[in-house]
């Protein structure tokens, strides 16, 4: 099997799906993972990882851990300190339950909100499982909720996706801004009949249907493969990339339709 296709091996969650009286007992298995290539930082000198310690800013000598506290800035080098027991107090409900209060057309979300995404697996007898799932497919709905992972309750949303259940974390509407509120676009001029004209024409000739695994990381590729090469001694070259050139607006859009023609 694949790296690509094996599935994790420990959930990092169990409870139920809970739906007035109907439990559905589930498994949350992460379904996604950071490809990103990792670093240490190193001393130039002589090559070896650096580690980092608590420094006090007062008298700048090295906190062991069993003398820190958490502390919230109310104004500028100002804290209140906040003891393990007072914010252990302040922790969400944490009943072992995705809690669905109401069912909506899963295409009426607005995907600004989605956050991360895990796979619900049956735990134990299946039935509950598979009769959520096909009434989630049939009817394209989607359970509202709430889930609390660790430390936070998320709003969440559960639907079905490729033969599963999906729990999808949610954002507060408070953590995402109304981008109508920059000054930059409230002075927007309407585009000319001409423009307007020629952008829809490269839309349309550059309209398909959409292919995740046709993008790749390339700086995760190109990363690996400079590492290859520095390991193999290989003397490596810089070169600075070539600026784009900037062109008039009308001049970019009559060469673009152009060449999109040749193709």
């Amino acid at each position: 099997m694949s790296e690509e296709k094996k599935s994790p091996r420990r959930p990092i969650w169990s409870g139920t799906i809970s739906i007035g009286l109907v439990n559905v007992p589930v498994k949350v298995y992460p379904m996604t993972r950071d490809t990103s290539v990792s670093f240490r930082l190193l001393h130039r000198k002589d090559g070896q990882p650096l580690r980092y310690e608590r420094v006090c800013t007062r008298d700048g000598k090295v906190v062991p851990w069993e003398e820190t506290v958490k502390g919230f800035e109310v104004r500028k080098n100002e804290f209140i300190v906040l003891e393990k027991e007072e914010l252990r107090a302040a922790l969400p409900e944490s009943d072992r339950r995705i809690r669905i209060d109401t069912f909506v057309h899963y295409l009426s979300l607005d995907p600004v909100f989605f956050e991360n995404s895990f796979a619900l697996v049956p735990d134990g007898t299946p039935d509950a499982y598979s009769l959520l799932l096909t009434v989630c497919e049939e009817l394209g709905e989607a359970g509202v909720g709430r889930f609390t992972l660790r430390t936070k309750e998320y709003p969440a949303v559960v639907h079905a996706y490729h033969g599963a259940l999906i729990l999808t974390t949610l954002r507060y509407a408070n953590e995402v801004m109304d981008p109508s509120a920059f000054e930059e676009l409230k002075a927007l001029s309407a585009p000319g009949p001409k423009q307007l004209d020629l952008a829809k024409r490269i839309i349309t000739e550059l309209s398909g249907d959409f292919d995740i695994s046709a993008y790749q990381d390339t700086y995760h590729e190109r990363v690996l493969a400079l590492i290859e090469k520095k390991r193999a001694g290989e003397t490596i070259r810089v070169e600075k990339p070539k600026a784009a050139e900037v062109k008039e607006l009308m001049v970019a859009l009559e060469e673009t339709v152009a060449k999109l023609g040749k193709q």
